[in-house]
């Protein structure tokens, strides 16, 4: 008993007055205080950044709800804790059962009662009665084993009805709970050791009370799925590397983004407080909570009774459960459970329950100071087992989860970012304009008809936006509807293509959701002459795709002909219309607008006027009764392809945008195959034109010297089969042999040479083999030997070895390479021919913009170059006195070579003319090949080459003398 009879001198605790002892009034835990209103005020910012004001309101009258409980718990006499507790374990379980029977439903479970316009969550208060009962149960002096029984039996019953409701977060925070209160309750180790055995045998028969969304849950967590509730987890480690210092509630996109993270109020309230508060908030959040938890149990060490003491320690269990539970899962370090923040995760009853049971905690602090001097010593006090050990714990875990997520955002902080962008963002393509294709000499092939496409996301358009568009566009609003009427999804949607002043108008008004892009349309204004030179342009194929990966599905790009080619050149870099939608699809704002990039313009060899002139001369050679022709002029010194005719051919136009199917239709039906570019793409017997590698291959080997007189005649036979000639011809050299194209002579000297060697000089000319030009699809002709002759299935002949002498039998070229061979042999070097001259300008450039030139490679010397004087001398006698003297006209010195072939495929006189010439002989500046497929004789071939051979030497020096690119 306290003496009455001390100093009248107030002594540090009390004072006297009037006869009696008073205390002084306890302090109160200001650090407690303030870690629950640091996490109040963070939940309650976390709500206004969501712009979730209505769950803020309600959370904050809560809060002051719960506040005022906690001034009435802080005055709870210790003594009251068992009736207090038991009432609220009562209330708990009365009102799970009121859940059973008549709760709302929501994700799956019964978990809530609506009284008015309140809504309950019944286990909340379920967790302060499992701690106060359990508190006192494990606070008496009865034996372990009864206190452990009556311990269980009572978390038993509202754990179980949590678990029907279903809510296996709760019961699994209630039992991690009492499990904790076991420990600090001093219960045996043994029996907790045999305890947890027993649990662990059970535990794989819980697993069958998991709903499939829990399953799917621990299934994502342990596969590092992506999907399902792996998806949440990577919106959690988005929003916390969106996060950064200060967080995202400044950024126009905070709300987009806050957007994907779901359970963002409650379950993922952290993830959301750093990517809206920033790190900052995230880790104050933390520092409080384990504050609370580590006063909390501070105060169950001071408490006056042992029933007091456990109350707090569970309080901070329960505390450091739901908080380190809760982190992990944000942080990806455990499943998501479903367990929120406590005070900082929107909830009204689990705010009010908490904030009360923190009340309680510090009015056993105030009553352990008002009567400390009649508590026992603290040192004789049984205290909670391990309480600042599991402080302590907790707080070290909170620390380390700290430092996990500081180095997972460091470390994939930029990947994620971008991750969180691109899910967002939905981008349609603003193709580029292609670049211009001209000759050597600037004049525009195929160019861009300027335009401007109107589109529009119909998500972020009004009726006023459509109205205003409507009458921008000179169109009636009904055919503005058709096009936005449609749900407010993502698409952007194209509204129609306008001139360029209309365009301008549309970009001036600012219209909402709407943007104005370029839109340039391919033209060709040369149309058929160059259509099967240039090609065309359309929607990219598999194999396009495939081809150039880059290129957007549903994108442009070149289909044929030089635009298929030089397609990676010409088509530029698309830009892109983007804009940010919700996980639902619907737009939210315009992202950004990326002006497209033009593509490059290309030069070409050719001489639209040459191109001109010869395509006119053949289209009239065909008038004896070919079905198709084709001609080529190359300048032999470096392969510039500076004429490539094909006849018929079509009109590139037809194929749009938008296509023509009534013309495109039109031209598939025509004979002639059109849609080929017959000067790489028909195959046919050279004829005589062939003599002139096999003169080459002789002149290589010296097997029969070139003046040696052949006797010739009208005919030869070998074995018992007779060739014949196309006319009685006196005998002759290799000279005369050339230039009256003399089949006998050829039939014997094929005979002499031998397949071998007359194989072996075709391949060193390019024959059998595609040349190499810058076109697609080019066809590799066909010159057999004795091995790939028995390969098909057939013989070679003796026959077959005479045949090959002039051109025919097991042979087939395409008119450019017979051009090829035939420049190969008037220079000595074999060419590959091109028609890429030099790139350089975007879109429509002028011509005068700096380009460089496209390097090729350089001629392939022949190895018997130097021994091709009598095949140039025998070309040039062609047109002197022989086959080709219809050249003989030009002002310098041609030379040439006719050629007739049979030809079961040609429509009339089953014949193929052919004509290859140079000019001049002696140093060519041109070769000039042309063909026409049932043409009748070597004639109707030579007025083409003539005509362009003339108009050529006429205009030589401006045709050479283009402007030379750089480089």
């Amino acid at each position: 008993m306290l003496s009455m009879e001390r100093s009248r001198q107030p002594g540090p605790d009390a004072h006297r007055l009037s006869g009696r002892v008073h205390l002084a009034r306890p302090h109160p835990d200001l650090i407690a205080i303030a870690a629950i209103g640091a996490l109040v005020t963070l939940g309650l910012l976390n709500l206004s950044a969501l712009g979730a004001h209505s769950l803020q309101r309600h959370q904050l009258v809560t809060v002051i709800v719960g506040g005022l409980l906690l001034l009435l718990m802080r005055r709870l006499p210790a003594a009251r804790l068992y009736w207090f507790g038991w009432l609220c374990y009562a209330t708990g379980v009365l009102l799970l059962l009121g859940v059973l029977v008549a709760g709302d439903t929501g994700f799956g479970a019964r978990r809530w009662l609506s009284v008015g316009s309140f809504t309950l969550q019944p286990s909340e208060f379920a967790k302060v009665g499992v701690i106060l009962v359990l508190a006192h149960l494990l606070g008496t002096n009865r034996a372990w084993y009864v206190r452990l029984a009556m311990a269980l039996a009572a978390a038993a019953v509202p754990i179980a009805l949590v678990v029907v409701e279903p809510d296996l977060s709760t019961a699994t925070v209630l039992a991690a709970t009492t499990a904790a209160m076991l420990v600090l309750g001093r219960i045996p180790i043994r029996a907790l050791l045999a305890l947890l055995g027993a649990i662990a045998l059970v535990a794989p028969f819980a697993l069958h009370l998991l709903q499939p969304y829990q399953s799917e849950r621990l299934h994502s967590f342990l596969s590092g799925s992506r999907g399902g509730s792996g998806w949440t987890i990577v919106q959690a480690h988005i929003a916390l590397a969106w996060g950064g210092l200060s967080g995202q509630s400044g950024n126009s996109l905070h709300l987009a983004l806050a957007q994907y993270l779901p359970a963002r109020e409650t379950d993922l309230a952290f993830a959301s407080l750093v990517e809206q508060r920033g790190v900052a908030a995230g880790v104050i959040a933390v520092l409080a909570a384990a504050a609370l938890v580590w006063r909390a149990a501070a105060h169950s060490r001071r408490a006056r009774t042992r029933g007091a003491a456990l109350s707090a320690a569970g309080f901070a269990v329960l505390v450091g459960v739901e908080v380190s539970v809760s982190v992990a899962a944000n942080l990806g370090l455990l499943p998501t459970a479903g367990v929120p923040f406590p005070l900082v995760s929107y909830g009204g009853t689990a705010a009010a329950v908490h904030v009360a049971m923190a009340g309680m905690v510090l009015g056993q602090r105030g009553e352990a100071e008002r009567h400390r001097l009649w508590m026992i010593p603290t040192w004789r006090r049984i205290q909670p087992r391990l309480v600042r050990v599991a402080a302590l714990a907790v707080a070290g875990s909170l620390l380390a989860m700290l430092g996990f997520g500081w180095r997972f955002v460091h470390k994939h902080g930029a990947e994620l970012r971008a991750e969180g962008l691109f899910q967002m963002t939905r981008c349609a393509s603003v193709p580029a304009a292609r670049g211009q294709i001209t000759d050597r000499h600037g004049v525009p092939l195929a160019v861009n008809v300027p335009g401007y496409k109107v589109i529009a996301v119909p998500g972020l358009m009004d009726r006023a936006t459509e109205n205003r568009l409507a009458h921008l566009m000179h169109r009636p609003v009904g055919a503005i509807k058709q096009n936005t009427d449609r749900p407010g999804t993502w698409q952007i949607v194209t509204v129609g293509t306008v001139p360029p002043a209309v365009g301008e108008k549309i970009i001036a008004a600012h219209l909402s959701g709407v943007r104005v892009v370029p839109d340039p349309q391919r033209a060709y204004p040369h149309g058929a002459l160059l259509g099967p030179v240039l090609g065309w342009t359309g929607v990219a194929t598999q194999a396009d795709l495939r081809r150039w990966p880059n290129v957007p599905y549903g994108g442009t790009v070149g289909r044929a002909g030089i635009e298929q080619t030089y397609d990676p050149v010409l088509r530029g870099t698309d830009g892109e219309v983007c804009i940010y939608v919700d996980p639902a699809g619907a737009p939210l704002a315009i992202a950004r607008t990326v002006a497209p990039v033009p593509g490059e313009s290309l030069r070409l060899t050719l001489d639209l006027g040459l191109q001109k002139r010869f395509t006119a001369a053949l289209a009239a050679a065909m008038r004896n009764g070919a079905d198709l022709g084709a001609a080529v002029a190359l300048d032999p010194r470096n392969g510039q392809v500076l004429a490539l005719a094909s006849v018929p051919a079509y009109d590139n136009n037809v194929f749009g945008p938008p296509v023509r199917q009534a013309r495109l239709a039109d031209v598939s039906r025509r004979p002639g195959s059109p849609l080929l570019n017959h000067v790489i793409q028909s195959e046919a017997p050279p004829g005589s034109t062939y003599k002139l590698a096999v003169a080459a291959a002789d002149v290589a080997h010296h097997v029969v010297p070139p003046n040696q007189i052949v006797p010739t005649g009208g005919s030869w036979t070998l074995g018992g089969h007779v060739f014949h000639n196309w006319s009685a011809l006196p005998p002759q050299d290799l000279r005369q042999a050339i230039a009256w194209s003399n089949d006998v002579y050829f039939y014997k000297l094929a005979w002499q040479l031998g397949p071998a060697r007359i194989i072996a000089a075709s391949r060193e000319l390019g024959v059998g083999a595609p040349t190499g030009i810058d076109l697609p699809d080019e066809y590799a002709g066909y010159l057999g030997t004795p091995s790939s002759v028995s390969r098909i299935g057939a013989s070679w002949y003796p026959g077959s070895t005479v045949l090959l002498g002039i051109g025919q039998g097991y042979l087939t070229v395409t008119p450019l390479q017979d051009a090829r061979w035939t420049a190969g042999v008037s220079t000595g070097s074999v060419v590959t021919p091109h028609l890429g001259l030099a790139v350089g300008g975007r879109g429509n450039a002028p011509t005068s913009t700096r380009q460089t030139a496209i390097h090729w490679p350089a001629p392939a010397r022949l190895s018997f170059a130097a021994k091709l004087g009598p095949v140039r001398d025998g070309m040039r006698s062609a047109v002197l006195s022989g086959t080709a003297q219809l050249l003989a006209s030009l002002p310098v010195a041609a030379g040439g070579k006719t050629g007739t072939a049979e030809d079961a495929s040609a429509p009339v006189s089953a014949s193929d003319s052919w004509l290859s010439a140079v000019a001049p002989i002696n140093a060519p500046v041109i070769e000039a090949t042309a063909f026409l497929h049932g043409g009748a004789g070597a004639e109707p071939a030579s007025e083409p080459v003539r005509a362009a051979l003339a108009y050529f030497l006429a205009h030589q020096r401006a045709i050479l003398n283009s402007n030379n690119p750089t480089g």
